[in-house]
This record gives structure tokens, sequence and C-alpha cells, in this order.
């Protein structure tokens, strides 16, 4: 509704705040799963409805709170990302991923069948395997969608590890409901009805004293709570 926001390139923004409030949305108009009925968005200068589909998402990695992998071996899954990379390229980023060490713990490595959607694998490894192929997808941009919101605290620390690792010069959008996984991001938007109501870094919107510190505070009284 009426939104205007710049995503800086190389920078991480965080987009935060109550469910429907136009987050999800946001990521789906850049992906061109759908068009706004006015206005447009911009990439680098260019209206993306004069570009490809092809090219567009070329350009672009996702990972989301739901990882689909194919009833293959985690190479074969890996490999998916770009196709022509090469298998030492794929152990690379799965190395970067924190992904490495439980596939070189399994009985056949990378060559693992790991089943339907990787049945036979936990959510956490799931999730590095996601990051693993954004990794060697090589894009400029990436898109992450409640990328640790399935995961239990030891997984969640290993996934945003590698999150933290992959995000660095890529412009990134985030989604999270918990903020403990947007501290480091160098813009924070906190939409609500479709519009951003506040906007900046961390430290500004705490300052703010606004709905962004009303969410901080709840978050980090009820985890001090549990400890």
């Amino acid at each position: 509704d009426d939104l205007s926001v710049t995503f800086g390139a190389g920078q991480t923004t965080a987009l935060v705040g109550p469910s429907g409030g136009g987050k999800s949305t946001i990521l789906n108009l850049i992906l061109r799963l759908y068009d706004p009925g006015e206005g447009s968005i911009f990439i680098d200068g260019q209206d993306i409805k004069s570009a490809t589909f092809v090219s567009l998402r070329d350009k672009i990695a996702f990972v989301g709170q739901d990882t689909f992998l194919f009833a293959a071996t985690i190479m074969d899954n890996l490999l998916l990302a770009r196709p022509g990379a090469l298998p030492e390229e794929a152990m690379e980023a799965a190395k970067i991923a924190n992904a490495h060490d439980f596939i070189t713990e399994l009985p056949d490595g990378y060559d693992t069948l790991i089943g339907e959607n990787g049945a036979s694998l936990s959510g956490g490894q799931r999730q590095r395997l996601s990051i693993a192929r954004a990794i060697l997808r090589l894009a400029p941009s990436i898109l992450l969608f409640e990328a640790t919101s399935a995961l239990d605290s030891h997984s969640e620390v290993l996934v945003r590890d590698a999150l933290d690792a992959i995000t660095v010069n890529v412009t990134t959008i985030v989604i999270a409901h918990r903020l403990s996984t947007v501290m480091n991001a160098d813009q924070i938007c906190y939409l609500e009805n479709g519009q951003v109501v506040e906007q900046g870094t961390i430290d500004q919107l705490i300052a703010l004293d606004g709905k962004f510190k009303e969410l901080y505070d709840m978050q980090f009284n009820q985890a001090e709570g549990k400890q």
C-alpha cells in the first residue's frame, strides 16, 4: 500500500513485523510470482517487467523455511543450483554452509542417497544443504525467508553462521520473526498493513522507542525468562 523502499546493493535489509504485514508479498513481487497492480520494481535501474524470468531469477538465490530436496544423492542436489558447476565447487559451498562435516560422516558421503525430500536427514541438515545450494549459485542477490524458524537452538547457530558467511557484500533481503537472526542487518524495515511504518538501523529503531522496540523487548525479555 503505497510502499517505497530501497534495498542497498551489497547490504542486508531485514523485514520484520506482524503476520499479514506484507513481508512475503515483497519477496513474491521481486521474484515476479505476480506483478504489482500499480508502481514498479527496479533492479539496478531496470524495471524487472522488461527482463525475462530466466535472467531475473538467475540473479537471485532463495533460502526458505521449507527446503525441497530430490530423491537423489547429496551431490546431485547441490549441483542443481548451477548447471556446469564442479563437484569441488559444491564441496567448497558445503564447507561454507557448515554441511561438509555431516556429509562426510554419511555412509557414502556426497554420493549418499537421501530419499524423497531428504527424508533421511534432520531439519538442520536439510537447511544447510539449501544454504550450500544458494552459495553455489553465485547470485548477486539472496532472499531469505524464515530460514531458521523450524530449527533447534544448536542447528540455528550453525545455520546462522552459514548465512552470515554468504551475505557478505551480497544484496540480501531477509524475513525473520526471530530478531536474533537480523541483529547484524544494515537496515531494518518494520511492516504493518502493507506499509513500512519504521525504518533504520537496529540502534535507530530501538532509540525510536516505537513498534520495533516493543517487539524487541518482548522477544528478548522472553528469552531471558527462559534462561
